[in-house]
């Protein structure tokens, strides 16, 4: 069994994996990694299954002291990683001796890193992840929903002892302007004309208020005319619009159910791209139908079945 040992971190980093699925009706969110693609890939890398525990390190701020040799591998956004005194890029496995330190230090492009290990990181499954989600108290390392924090003891059992890189044309662009696609919800129609046309022709600001819950969008304020809702259930990517008009995306540790009217749902690959993107970033959305979608959605996962 190898080991890390965290030296600092912040209430950010956390352990993730897939999340957790079938236990909505309990009132338990789902929870797990925001950019499933990097973990997905951070994973390949090492040949682990591709929703294997890792770790989630966002905007940098943790450091790991090695016990022992070992290969790990990272993806997603650059957080300026240093092993040592060396730069370490993202999208490829690396060897970390024993006694070196790998820091995490600020974003260059991205938002979000995933550190991988051989076999996924131990931790205690509570309702079949161990996905964090504070606000629940459940999943990271002993199961109560804590972040990674200084003196915590990171284990894995697996090995490899090949180094693996992403090809070039496979890594995703995180500073391509393309727009967010979106599949059209059921209160579509009781927006009024105009809001439509501005939601799907407009530029919008991600605002500084944003968490694992959601990511809150500004710009035209958007209108919905129609009766009030009754609660239902909340899909990954939710795009609700409250009173005050401003779309609020909903992400992996939403609420299970809402009331606001929506305009549809960010499909998956959208909502990876999403949680790249840093505060002040502006973005766009696309109405896409869900067969596009699907198409898309499966193509990835092709991909990343097929070998390196």
């Amino acid at each position: 069994m190898s080991r890390l040992t965290v030296r600092s971190s912040t209430p950010l980093c956390l352990l993730q994996d897939a999340g957790r699925f079938g236990v909505r009706h309990l009132g338990v969110t789902q929870g797990g990694s925001l950019d499933w693609v990097s973990m997905a890939w951070a994973n390949k890398l090492l040949s682990n299954p591709l929703g294997a525990p890792v770790i989630e390190v966002t905007l940098g701020g943790l450091t790991l002291i090695a016990e022992s040799d070992c290969c790990l591998a990272l993806a997603g956004a650059d957080l300026g990683a240093m092993l040592d005194d060396r730069a370490i890029a993202p999208w490829r496995s690396f060897f970390m001796r024993k006694g070196q330190q790998l820091r995490f230090t600020q974003p260059i492009c991205g938002a979000r890193a995933y550190l991988a290990a051989p076999g996924g990181f131990d931790a205690l499954g509570v309702l079949g992840s161990c996905a964090t989600v504070g606000r629940e108290g459940l999943g990271g390392l002993d199961g109560s929903g804590n972040a990674l924090r200084e003196g915590d003891q990171l284990t894995y059992s697996g090995a490899s002892f090949e180094l693996h890189r992403l090809p070039d044309h496979l890594i995703p662009n995180f500073t391509e302007p393309r727009p967010l696609d979106v599949v059209l919800g059921a209160q579509i129609g009781q927006f009024s004309g105009l809001s439509l046309f501005d939601a799907f022709n407009s530029d919008w600001t991600l605002d500084s208020r944003a968490d694992r819950m959601g990511q809150r969008l500004l710009g035209p304020e958007l209108v919905y005319q129609g009766k009030p809702m009754i609660s239902e259930g909340i899909p990954l990517g939710a795009i609700q619009v409250p009173p005050d008009g401003q779309p609020i995306v909903l992400l992996n540790d939403r609420q299970t159910i809402g009331g606001y009217p929506r305009l549809g749902a960010l499909t998956p690959l959208s909502l990876a791209r999403l949680a790249q993107k840093l505060p002040g970033s502006g973005v766009r959305m696309r109405a896409v139908v869900k067969e596009v979608a699907h198409r898309e959605q499966v193509g990835c996962l092709q991909q990343l079945g097929r070998s390196l």
